[in-house]
């Protein structure tokens, strides 16, 4: 199927504002790209990108004193298939996790996981460790939390989510901070969770607009 993403971003800035823009799609699915996402800025404005620690294609700008309107139009194809079920995956220790997923296990100024640490525990300490532990936690995000746009605030966190049963983001495209929140305590099997879990926080492009 094909599938359009896009965004539309507009700021009204005081001063010149220096920004760092991760709108664009992850070079893991370049291959899948049938209109490319290219950045488009109103006025426009210089431009320079460079690839971040997680794979993101982030662009650099100045926004200039007054209204800037940002968008991306693309187009993308995928196969539409759920993601594969694996239920004999297994939880690997922390201390045998290789180097390069450590990354997905440090927390976030949106997801505190001091507040919902013990929540986690307290939930899924006694769960099967493994793929049953990892699908507990999916249920239990999607069962707890009611998802809108209309939910939404720029400083909503995780906790917040939590205690006020309600997200930003709609149930297609995963409560990636609250669901990343829980699988960080207790510690659960990252690298192993399909990828849009795996790399949801930090790779997700904002503003996904509408399907075809």
């Amino acid at each position: 199927m094909k599938i359009r993403i896009g965004c539309e971003l507009i700021f009204d800035c005081p001063q010149p504002t220096p920004m760092i823009l991760t709108l664009s799609v992850h070079y893991t699915r370049v291959s899948d790209i049938i209109i490319p996402d290219h950045l488009i800025a109103e006025p426009p404005v210089p431009l320079t990108a460079y690839r971040d620690s997680f794979g993101n294609w982030c662009s650099r700008i100045v926004a200039p004193r007054g209204q800037l309107r940002l968008s991306t139009d693309a187009l993308v194809k995928d196969t539409g298939q759920p993601d594969e079920v694996v239920p004999q995956a297994k939880q690997t220790p922390v201390d045998e996790l290789p180097d390069e997923t450590l990354l997905f296990l440090l927390g976030s100024r949106y997801c505190e996981t001091d507040l919902l640490s013990q929540m986690a525990w307290d939930l899924f300490g006694k769960s099967a460790t493994g793929w049953e532990r990892v699908q507990a936690i999916c249920d239990f995000v999607h069962q707890h939390i009611a998802f809108g746009y209309e939910h939404a605030r720029p400083t909503k966190t995780a906790w917040e989510a939590f205690q006020e049963r309600t997200g930003r983001l709609p149930r297609l495209h995963a409560p990636r901070h609250r669901l990343l929140s829980l699988y960080e305590y207790p510690r659960a099997l990252l690298h192993r969770l399909p990828g849009r879990y795996r790399r949801a926080a930090a790779l997700w492009p904002v503003g996904f607009r509408s399907m075809v």
